[in-house]
């Protein structure tokens, strides 16, 4: 092989991550950047990288944070597996790369004076003599990023006829090109019919804008403008953040982690397992009042 060859398989690889692994979009653009910029260091000899080739990489990783060497590491992982089951080395020198340790950290959320805050505001906007179009959009969002715990990506693609006034649940295509069922609560329903009445039309996206749809910095951009008038700290807020609110307060309303696991698209429960943390005090409680064995008084010697 050559210095070359990187390119080349490194297209193999993201081909094969696409077609059989499923990744999305966004993954894969994440692999791509990571492994051509690890080629870039390595002038060109990735794939035929030795294991202390990868040490030397891993020094030019020092000043990143766990995180982001945690990624480049897996990402690089996934390739030598490729290289190894393809045949194209016959051993696999990831055993190298850093393992940063790194708790898993909670995930922002939102309180419900937060939410109630926001939606006050939007409220407001739209109660004034001419409302702005673009505030009826944002309405419509919110309610689904909240209401249903959308990623931003699936909001900002949605399909002018994923959300019917009559049907309570969408069919989404979603991370890893699943497919997924999603309630859509009345508000939700409500908020894009009449956001359908004054939408532009000739698209088939939901939120059209230009020749395609909504981009997701455009949406990001407007949840920070509305937390800040709406009296929320903007660092507080993001489309994420609302999908997390929306988890978060179904566990704290009573839901079980497989039904948020679904509601979600999470393929592993593990991910989904990162909000445990607001639920324990009620679990204890339950365990504490509803255990049979609660009223049980242990017998004297």
């Amino acid at each position: 092989m050559h210095p070359g060859d990187d390119l080349r398989l490194i297209g193999r690889f993201l081909e094969m991550m696409s077609a059989e692994a499923g990744a999305a979009r966004n993954s894969l653009m994440a692999y791509h950047s990571d492994l051509r910029s690890a080629s870039s260091l390595l002038a060109g000899r990735l794939h035929a990288a030795t294991g202390d080739d990868l040490h030397r990489l891993a020094e030019h990783w020092a000043d990143l944070a766990a995180t982001s060497v945690a990624r480049k590491s897996s990402a690089l992982r996934r390739f030598y597996a490729f290289l190894a089951e393809e045949g194209h080395r016959a051993d696999d020198p990831s055993s190298a790369l850093p393992r940063p340790s790194r708790g898993r950290p909670l995930p922002k959320t939102l309180s419900h004076a937060d939410v109630t805050a926001l939606f006050e505001e939007l409220e407001r906007r739209k109660r004034s003599a001419h409302p702005k179009h673009t505030d009826i959009r944002l309405h419509a969002l919110v309610e689904i990023l909240y209401g249903s715990g959308l990623r931003a990506t699936e909001a900002v693609s949605l399909d002018v006829r994923a959300i019917v006034i009559d049907r309570p649940f969408a069919i989404l295509r979603g991370k890893g090109d699943k497919e997924r069922l999603v309630p859509v609560s009345d508000r939700a329903r409500a908020a894009v019919a009449e956001w359908l009445s004054v939408r532009p039309a000739g698209s088939n996206w939901l939120f059209p804008s230009g020749r395609t749809h909504l981009s997701r910095v455009r949406l990001f951009q407007m949840i920070k403008e509305l937390a800040g008038s709406a009296g929320v700290s903007p660092d507080r807020v993001s489309p994420h953040v609302l999908r997390h609110a929306f988890a978060t307060h179904l566990l704290e309303g009573g839901a079980d982690l497989r039904a948020l696991q679904m509601l979600l698209g999470h393929a592993d429960i593990a991910t989904t397992e990162i909000y445990t943390h607001v639920d324990r005090q009620r679990l204890v409680d339950l365990v504490t009042s509803r255990h049979p064995l609660v009223d049980v008084r242990p017998r004297r010697s």
